[in-house]
């Protein structure tokens, strides 16, 4: 294996005298008068079509339309249980196969984990800050599908990072046009001087050659191993850990590396290494609800489906032999329907389980699972920051990503005041964070985060006596908050921690007609956007298999340990969810006192701080 990864290496090396006039790194943001230091540009799209994975789902796109495409004998009525976008992409391929999908979602806003909402200011207020990469085969798909494409605002192919050790400095990865993937991302890292040596590149570059050459099956079999297990069983040095992998870790799953499965890791950098235009991003050109969501909304009703918000499920009400009779709405309505889908939140799944289901180790397999918390913060200063039109990793304790909203979103653009949306993680133990975060006050957390942003910006953040944070900023930084949102999510997206990724349920269930969507179901990409489209994707493949008198799709297959203990599992009434808001469904709040007494009722572990 070292032979042949020595040679790539040596290639790339020879390659950055070629082209290292043409990417000259630039490590300092400009300064002096940033208010017209920095104009919003947006890039072409890249060319995401040519690949094989986004061939493969276009075929799949396709077949809904063609051989899954029902008969007037075989349309079927389906209620979505979710309005997230598992289940909105659920119910778009099922109207594209000739059926009848129905989405009921409890909330009064569309999205689940990308859903926004406007403050009393008009202002919007995101659930989490949402990047959308060139390896996001499904979400393209949907974009041209939807002919939405011109929505997204592609930036320079580029990763940005700010440098710990010289506060108020950035360095980049600079991925070169023209140059084909994997070479592309090699040579953008080894022509990076700040980050790496020469050395401890070409160190790096073994462990990872098995991930190209045995591709999912050496990446599923990484597991059982957290980020920072796998880079000291292969020998790994220790300082990639603090220049990539943590800001890497942080960004794909809010979990610190020594936390975080390694599959999560491998499955991202194949993707990236394997697509020329994998890791370039785009940010959506305003709020998810108007630009993403209403687009679905409107596909699914042009063609005979149904999208009902502020309509809870209290109870899925089962036949005496297991099957599901009918959804009981809190209201008291009752929904009958030809097939059934669970596109809910795992940690709400858990809640809803019929009793009549759980002894059955496809359902316990679910206790396996837990969202992660996370929290999203909104930031508001009074002038213009030095900024980037791009996102950045922060490299930070306690922030993941960033990035000022007023430069790289046009709905959000403002040429003399930045609006900074930053993601705060990790924020609990089992993300590996000292504190539980979600049980903190807003402004305990937005103190701690202006300490953070007095390290990236020392010569902006002023010393401000509302933050105590920041009472070692010195006379030149001018800049203060004037206003912020803090958003808590206390169960987000799975947690992606080591061991986890064999309990992930297939779509297809043991109970007639129920199957199940959601970005934690099993599919090969992470818990993210993309995941969710693809888990309702195959939702819907599912049933409209089905639908078409084929065999069902198989079920995964359950571990013997969860074999073992289902037998012995005591059944009881499902719990169903208490409360309306938003937390208790599986998104995000601004907490109030009534948030925090609801979140006590369902999820206490919140509160508890580590000792």
């Amino acid at each position: 294996m070292i032979f042949p990864s020595l040679t790539f290496t040596a290639l790339l090396a020879s390659s950055v005298i070629a082209f290292a006039p043409h990417t000259r790194l630039q490590s300092k943001i400009p300064t002096g008068n940033t208010k017209n230091a920095l104009v919003m540009k947006d890039f072409p799209k890249p060319n995401v079509e040519d690949t094989d994975n986004y061939r493969n789902f276009e075929a799949l796109s396709k077949s809904f339309r063609t051989n899954l495409k029902a008969d007037s004998s075989e349309k079927r009525k389906v209620a979505i249980i979710g309005g997230g976008l598992s289940g909105l992409s659920c119910a778009k391929y099922l109207t594209d196969a000739g059926h009848e999908p129905t989405v009921y979602e409890a909330r009064n806003v569309l999205g689940g984990k990308v859903s926004a909402w406007q403050d009393e200011d008009g202002d919007w207020i995101e659930t989490g800050l949402h990047i959308f990469f060139g390896a996001y085969p499904n979400i393209m798909n949907l974009f041209a599908e939807l002919d939405i494409h011109d929505r997204l605002q592609w930036k320079i192919h580029q990763m940005i990072f700010a440098m710990q050790e010289l506060p108020g400095e950035f360095t980049t990865f600079d991925f070169i046009p023209g140059i084909p993937a994997p070479f592309n991302f090699g040579l953008a890292i080894l022509m990076n001087q700040k980050m790496l040596t020469l050395g401890e590149k070409i160190q790096t570059a073994p462990p990872l050659l098995p991930m190209l050459i045995e591709g999912q099956p050496f990446i599923d079999a990484q597991d059982e191993l957290s980020v920072t297990e796998f880079m000291r069983k292969y020998g790994m040095p220790e300082r990639i850990n603090e220049e990539v992998f943590i800001a890497m870790a942080k960004a794909l799953d809010f979990i610190d590396p020594d936390k975080l499965s390694m599959t999560v890791v491998l499955t991202a950098m194949n993707r990236f290494l394997n697509e020329s235009n994998g890791l370039q991003m785009a940010f959506l050109d305003g709020n998810q609800p108007d630009r993403v969501c209403a687009p679905m909304k409107e596909y699914i009703e042009k063609r005979g489906g149904k999208v009902v918000v502020s309509s809870p499920i209290k109870e899925i009400v089962t036949n005496d032999n297991g099957s599901v009779n009918h959804l009981l709405l809190r209201s008291g309505e009752q929904v009958f329907a030809d097939e059934y889908v669970s596109a809910m939140p795992v940690d709400v799944v858990k809640r809803m389980i019929p009793e009549k289901w759980q002894n059955m180790p496809y359902f316990r397999q679910i206790d396996e699972l837990e969202g992660i918390p996370v929290i999203n913060l909104h930031m508001w200063f009074d002038r213009k920051l030095q900024a980037v039109d791009h996102l950045c990793f922060s490299r930070s304790p306690l922030l993941s990503v960033y990035a000022d909203m007023s430069v790289t979103c046009k709905e959000y653009e403002d040429p003399n005041q930045s609006m900074l949306e930053l993601v705060f993680a990790p924020c609990s133990p089992l993300a590996g964070g000292k504190v539980n975060w979600i049980a903190k006050s807003d402004e305990d957390i937005i103190d701690a985060t202006m300490g953070e942003l007095a390290r990236l910006f020392p010569t902006e953040i002023a010393n401000d006596e509302r933050w105590p944070a920041t009472s070692k900023q010195g006379p030149d930084g001018q800049a203060k908050l004037r206003k912020y949102t803090v958003v808590k999510v206390p169960r987000s997206v799975y947690a992606a921690i080591p061991g986890r990724n064999k309990y992930r349920p297939s779509q297809t269930s043991p109970i007639p007609h129920f199957t199940m969507a959601g970005d934690w179901t099993s599919q090969k990409f992470l818990g993210s956007m993309e995941g969710a489209v693809l888990g309702g994707k195959l939702a819907a493949e599912v049933i409209a298999n089905r639908a078409k008198g084929n065999q069902n799709k198989p079920i995964k297959e359950i571990q013997q340990n969860i074999i073992d203990s289902a037998e012995t599992y005591k059944a009881r009434k499902p719990s169903g969810v208490k409360g309306d808001d938003a937390l208790v469904f599986g998104g995000g709040a601004t907490f109030n006192r009534s948030s925090e007494d609801q979140l006590r009722e369902v999820d206490p572990s919140q509160f508890v701080q580590p000792v």
